[in-house]
């Protein structure tokens, strides 16, 4: 089964400083249809102007990775965690018991882009927990670098889920496959760029949910960056 989200039918909110794409329900946006696929709850593709971004608020019971596209994303949280992401940068928050942060865009003049996912974790109130990590180049090359996963599988970071958060850079016509285990799901989001999944058009934003199929194989068709999500 395959089901795709193209980019133009995502909700939007537009406030002047933030034009942010929700792939799934999110804040004013409900769409049933769309609330999230299995324990994958939120994709928001966020474009924050110079000097702007979200203040102090609060998350609980949630895995929180961002993956920021351009520009510098500054954060700081109740655990003492914080510092300037750019791209290539990967940030975890197990917001567990409760954590409170804010991002800003640290550039006074350069929008700031970057992708938001939330994962349901398996287990409620653990110890809130920040981390980040860089995923040089090389690493996500033509090839799938693990942002953050559960269950001691290798990652760049560790979450509280079943569940592995996947990136690859890709040139055109380069082609890159994934295996999925027996009862295992999947979620490719396109960051950059435009894609094939086994000869399925696929333009940046777009997202495609995969379910009892053994794979997918994933073609460039330009220059392109995608996020995938193996899941429970």
């Amino acid at each position: 089964m395959r089901l795709h989200r193209p980019a133009a039918e995502r909700g939007r909110t537009a406030i002047g400083w933030l034009d942010s794409r929700h792939s799934f329900s999110f804040g004013d946006y409900q769409d049933e249809t769309w609330m999230g696929f299995r324990a994958l709850r939120v994709i928001n593709d966020d474009l924050v102007e110079g000097g702007q971004g979200f203040g102090t608020h609060g998350h609980r019971d949630m895995e929180i990775i961002t993956w920021p596209l351009d520009g510098i994303l500054t954060h700081r949280d109740s655990t003492g965690g914080g510092g300037d992401l750019r791209h290539g940068d990967v940030q975890v928050m197990t917001a567990g018991s409760g954590i409170r942060h804010s991002e800003f865009n640290g550039s006074p003049s350069e929008r700031s882009r970057f992708l938001q996912m939330w994962i349901l974790p398996d287990r409620r109130g653990e110890t809130p927990v920040y981390g980040q990590a860089h995923v040089p180049p090389e690493a996500r090359a033509g090839r799938w670098a693990t942002l953050a996963a559960g269950g001691g599988r290798p990652a760049a970071l560790a979450i509280a889920a079943d569940a592995a958060v996947m990136v690859a850079s890709l040139s055109p016509g380069q082609r890159l496959a994934h295996a999925l285990a027996t009862g295992r799901h999947a979620w490719l989001q396109v960051a950059r760029g435009s894609v094939e999944v086994d000869g399925q058009a696929l333009a940046e934003g777009d997202g495609l949910a995969i379910s009892e199929e053994p794979g997918l194989a994933v073609t460039a068709v330009t220059a392109a960056e995608v996020v995938l999500f193996d899941l429970a």
